[in-house]
């Protein structure tokens, strides 16, 4: 179990260094994918700068939890990704539910129950 959850988290931590990394890099495209459009410079640098280091140390801290089979690494990326989900679902509630809307909350949600496994498995009394 132990193993699994060590590749698993490690793969939520990869994934989202390559989004982090992705909004450094490819500002405009990764934004697109996310449906925000950045219509100055000013807006380009604030989406490269935000979304790259939310993205960046959610998954560098998973990365690093998995490597050091460490659950308290993972308490960071789990509060983001569950605030960022608990936007989401205000969200539905102020604006309504685009169909869009249910593929980014299905993933936030499983990555915060990989991130909570993890949390646990690695768990250990000092």
């Amino acid at each position: 179990m132990r193993l699994f959850m060590r590749i698993a988290v490690g793969l939520v931590g990869v994934f989202n260094l390559v989004i982090g990394l992705g909004f450094f890099t490819q500002t405009a495209a990764f934004g697109g994918r996310f449906f925000i459009a950045a219509d100055n410079i000013q807006g380009l640098a604030t989406m490269r700068a935000d979304f790259t280091s939310f993205f960046v140390t959610a998954g560098a801290l998973a990365i690093f939890g998995a490597w050091r089979q460490s659950g308290h690494w993972l308490l960071v990326p789990i509060m983001l990704f569950g605030i960022a989900l608990c936007g989401r679902l205000v969200s539905l509630g102020i604006d309504g539910a685009p169909p869009t809307a249910f593929g980014p909350m299905a993933v936030e949600a499983v990555m915060i129950l990989v991130l909570a496994g993890g949390y646990r498995v690695f768990w250990t009394r000092s």
